[in-house]
């Protein structure tokens, strides 16, 4: 036996440089890895942090809403926008978030025509629960990996960074 939980050596296994197929090209390669690494990661931290199964699509809600985003309230109008969504996929989103206790619509100050979604307390406890749950989970599976592997994995972090961004603005 490796040592390792076994979410880290799901985590790891996941992450694993896939045999090369002919003509499977860095682009294809890239695409395979990262679906199956965010949804092990999720799910990984779900059970560590004994969290709830939130749908991906309201996680990404609740990111559009953390403070750390710039913005801490947003119209439902603007979160459409902001994730690319159709405002009745969003208005739907957040009609089953409130009911759950994500998410609080108010009137927005000075504007009393306007309605702003705000995360709740709940969300924001359950997504640092959630960060500090994959933080740990990272870190242990990033340990695995060879010092060469950790330093490239590293370095990789702010060209995904820019790729994300590039990605979200050919979606415009």
């Amino acid at each position: 036996m490796s040592g390792r939980s076994p979410t880290a050596a799901a985590a790891a296994s996941t992450a694993a440089d896939p045999a090369p197929a002919p003509g499977f090209d860095a682009e294809s390669r890239l695409a395979a890895v990262i679906s199956p690494l965010r949804r092990t990661l999720l799910t990984a931290a779900r059970e560590r942090g004994d969290l709830p199964d939130i749908p991906d699509a309201q996680i990404e809600v609740v990111r559009a809403l953390l403070p750390a985003s710039g913005e801490a309230e947003r119209g439902p109008a603007e979160l459409a926008e902001a994730l690319h969504l159709n405002r009745s996929t969003v208005s739907n989103l957040l009609g089953a978030m409130e009911a759950d206790g994500l998410v609080q619509r108010r009137r927005a100050t000075g504007d009393g025509r306007r309605v702003v979604v705000a995360l709740s307390p709940r969300a924001i406890d359950l997504f640092g629960r959630f960060d500090q749950a994959a933080g740990e989970i990272l870190r242990d599976a990033l340990g695995s990996l060879d010092p060469a592997d950790r330093a490239a994995v590293a370095a990789a972090v702010p060209a995904l960074e820019r790729l994300a961004a590039a990605l979200h603005g050919a979606d415009r």
